[in-house]
């Protein structure tokens, strides 16, 4: 008989969630957060994409997503204060920001000043103003 395949991707929450993706879904997700990061975010080859999100899920597939478009993945952490994420925005010249619903409002204080960001995408379900969401769009 045939062993099941090895997922790609196997995440555990400190719940105990888990999320698991074969190698095939990983492929599938990685192209449509790409296409989202492409046509939704109007982001191209070379643009900077700064995440400020915990280690979830989605932080992976963005960076393997952005891997196949092209576009340059800076990672931050949850623990950025607003001051920090003011900084890597100027200093990198980002287009785009990630974040989730919990760090939303300290990222936004300090978007009037960037003057080069394009889109902000939010990781969760939700909504939030001005803000385009992940999940809906994938």
């Amino acid at each position: 008989g045939r062993k099941p395949a090895n997922p790609a991707f196997w995440w555990v929450s400190d719940e105990g969630e888990e999320v698991k993706w074969s190698f095939e879904e990983l492929g599938s997700l990685s192209r449509k957060a790409a296409n989202v990061l492409s046509e939704a975010c109007g982001l191209q080859k070379g643009d900077r994409v700064i995440a400020v999100l915990p280690r979830v899920p989605e932080w992976w597939l963005l960076n393997v997503a952005c891997m196949r478009a092209g576009i340059v993945f800076i990672p931050g952490t949850s623990q950025l204060t607003a001051k920090d994420v003011s900084y890597r925005l100027q200093a990198s010249k980002a287009k785009c920001i990630i974040t989730n619903h919990t760090l939303a409002p300290a990222v936004e204080s300090v978007l009037p000043g960037s003057q080069f960001l394009r889109s902000k995408l939010l990781v969760g379900q939700g909504s939030r103003g001005g803000w385009l969401n992940l999940q809906e769009l994938l």
